[in-house]
């Protein structure tokens, strides 16, 4: 038997019963933005906000809107303090454990729509949940700062040009055949 899921940091409960078209907005508490940071490795998330249009077809809800984030991350290279704004379009299908396709085999390829959908049960979504990931997909795992170069050079690791394949070719190149 496998251990529960842990709480989501932000949940935002939906009940699919009143969604009528209307819009909303959902934005993270600092406690909630802290508790995210830590979660996805980040230095911290300053705010987190996502406007978002739902609307119900049955046992379909679609949400479509925006996710914003103004998020600190460490640089790949030289781990200095990264600000980073994100700004995102948002497009997620929540489909009731009714409505969800039959599981899709290996040779089956996904298609794009197929990337967005979250099962849910009952007669609330996630929501808030939903928008956690799309941030988590969002982050650059490997974003640089300015002085990534210097540190690259300081510490001896070439970039790519420099210790790619086509390195010896490179140095090779303008010799004179003997």
């Amino acid at each position: 038997m496998s251990a529960p899921l842990p709480e989501p940091e932000f949940s935002r409960l939906i009940d699919i019963r009143k969604i009528d078209g209307r819009e909303l907005e959902l934005t993270a508490t600092p406690a909630e933005c802290a508790a995210l940071a830590t979660r996805f490795s980040l230095v911290s998330i300053g705010g987190l906000t996502a406007r978002v249009s739902l609307a119900r077809d049955g046992e379909v809800v679609s949400v479509t809107g925006r996710l914003m984030a103004d998020i600190v991350q460490s640089c790949a290279i030289s781990a200095e303090d990264l600000p980073v704004r994100i700004d995102e379009p948002l497009a997620l299908r929540f489909l009731s454990e009714n409505a969800v396709a039959a599981p899709i085999s290996e040779e089956e390829e996904l298609s794009a729509d197929a990337c967005d959908e979250i099962p849910f049960a009952g007669d609330r979504i996630e929501l808030g949940e939903a928008v956690a990931q799309s941030l988590a997909l969002a982050i650059d795992s490997f974003a640089v700062g300015p002085d990534a170069e210097r540190v690259r050079r300081e510490v001896g690791l070439l970039d790519e040009g420099l210790a790619g394949p086509f390195a010896a070719l490179a140095a090779l190149k303008g010799k004179k055949p003997e």
